[in-house]
């Protein structure tokens, strides 16, 4: 399945053993295939250098991050026209997921959360995600 995952959860998954990690182990095992924009991935790497430094967790937290950055699949952004999350900086996972036709974006980000099914495209909890794969 295709999906792209919000910053926010990339973080969980490689700062900690929760849900976020719970995604990474279904990217392991080809349950699911990552993409997004040049603009989210370079989100996603600047806030999880951030939350590594700050955490220093027991396990090498950079490691899975650039196994993760090995693993997603970058494409050009698609037009939205109009903004559509309440955050503008939520836009480009909308970008992304559209572009790679993604049916899935996995998030926390209650401004994404709210909208439920723009363009087709579920915006689900990492919860939720884990249940459907």
């Amino acid at each position: 399945m295709k999906v792209v995952f919000d910053a926010n959860v990339i973080v969980a998954g490689v700062c900690w053993q929760g849900e976020g990690w719970l995604c990474l182990i279904k990217l392991a095992r080809r349950r699911a295939f990552a993409y997004g924009t040049l603009a989210t991935v370079e989100e996603t790497r600047e806030t999880a250098l951030r939350v590594i430094r700050q955490q220093q967790a027991k396990h090498n937290a950079a490691a899975r991050l650039t196994w993760y950055f090995e693993k997603v699949r970058v494409v050009d952004p698609a037009p939205l026209g109009k903004g559509r999350s309440r955050d503008p900086k939520d836009d480009p996972y909308l970008m992304a997921a559209l572009a790679a036709k993604a049916p899935v974006l996995v998030t926390y980000d209650r401004d994404l959360l709210v909208l439920e099914r723009p363009f087709g495209v579920a915006i689900l909890r990492p919860s939720r995600f884990l249940q459907m794969v």
